[in-house]
Parts: structure tokens; C-alpha cells; sequence
């Protein structure tokens, strides 16, 4: 049986009436009592965490989906909290971290299957320097994590497609940062001769 929730919520979700249709926009309508649910994706943050010899930082999960796989810190937002609160909020949980410095970078839409229904998020993804790298420690839903250089990421043992999308981008701009920045100074190296 397919996970999405048009196919898991056969009841209202307030009257628990069946005469409930579905929309092309993925709203849930009941025809008894004119109740609407809007099937949206939830705010969600990742973060990019380098050390001082620019590996990355990345978690492995502690919870399903995904459970063993490699991660980056973060995970949903509260209801009336920021984004960059969240992502204040999941360090100091997962990783016993401070952010000193939180840069949004952009966003990245992602689908998972939890507990038999299809999840939506949009993950929103930040660099962000922490206080001080002595004091980590895996905690809440993180079993583990370690910083991997870029070169050494294995992008099929990251669990979300979203993740794996982030970190795919990272790598590519860093490294792209790097061939350009050893362009120039090359290029000037010839032309000052």
C-alpha cells in the first residue's frame, strides 16, 4: 500500500466522516463537515559544519528512516520558532554545540516514509561555525559522528535524498572555490611574468 497521504487518511481528520475526496493540489476535502487539510511540506534545517582542515561534519542516525546511515545535524522546526533557532536548538541537542555564526545557503525539498506515511519537508540548509569543537557529543536521535574529508564522502551512505543533495552541492562549491582560487593565482603567476 503506497505511503503518500491520500492513500493513508481515508477519514476526516476532524469529524472522522469517509466521504472525503482528495484535490490536485493534495488537500484533503470532507464533504460532511467542510473540513480542509492542506498537505504541506514541514520546515526542517541542516547543517554544514567544517573543521579547521575543512572536513565536514556528519552524524549517523540514531532513529529510522534511515537509521545507521550518515546525516548532517539538524531536524524539524518547532511550531513558532526561527529557523536559525532551530538550528541553535538541534546543535545544543544532538551535538552539544553553539553556533557562533549560522549562514543560510538555500533550500531543498525532501520526502520520507515515517511510521508508514510519506513526510514532506523543506530543509533548509546553513553553514554555521560552533563555539568550540571540544565539548561535541552524540546525543538525542545521533549515534555517532565524525568530520570526513570532502574527497572521502560516500554520497550512497548518506540516508536522505535531501542530504545528499546538500552535501553533493557543498562538495561541488568548495571545490569549485578551490580550482578557482588556484586558477588565478596561476594565471597571475604567467601574466606577471
Amino acid at each position: 500500500m503506497s505511503t503518500k497521504p491520500r492513500n493513508v487518511f481515508k477519514h476526516c481528520l476532524r469529524c472522522g466522516s469517509d466521504a472525503v475526496r482528495y484535490s490536485e493540489n493534495d488537500s484533503l476535502y470532507c464533504e460532511v463537515c467542510d473540513f480542509r487539510y492542506f498537505v504541506n511540506a514541514a520546515a526542517a534545517v541542516a547543517v554544514l559544519i567544517t573543521n579547521e582542515r575543512g572536513e565536514l561534519l556528519l552524524t549517523k542516525r540514531a532513529l529510522n528512516p534511515g537509521k545507521g546511515k550518515l546525516d548532517l545535524p539538524g531536524g524539524f522546526v518547532d511550531i513558532a520558532e526561527t529557523a536559525e533557532q532551530a538550528v541553535a536548538r538541534e546543535l545544543e541537542e544532538e551535538l552539544n554545540a553553539k553556533p557562533s555564526k549560522i549562514k543560510y545557503v538555500r533550500s531543498y525539498p525532501n520526502e520520507y516514509v515515517c511510521g508508514g506515511l510519506t513526510v514532506y519537508t523543506l530543509d533548509m540548509a546553513f553553514e554555521c561555525e560552533i563555539v568550540t569543537f571540544e565539548k561535541l557529543k552524540a546525543n538525542d536521535d545521533v549515534a555517532g559522528f565524525a568530520f570526513y574529508p570532502l574527497q572521502n564522502i560516500d554520497l550512497e551512505e548518506i540516508a536522505l535524498d535531501s542530504i545528499r543533495a546538500i552535501v553533493s552541492d557543498f562538495i561541488k562549491i568548495i571545490s569549485d572555490s578551490v580550482c578557482n582560487r588556484n586558477f588565478c593565482c596561476k594565471y597571475r603567476l604567467r601574466t606577471a611574468r
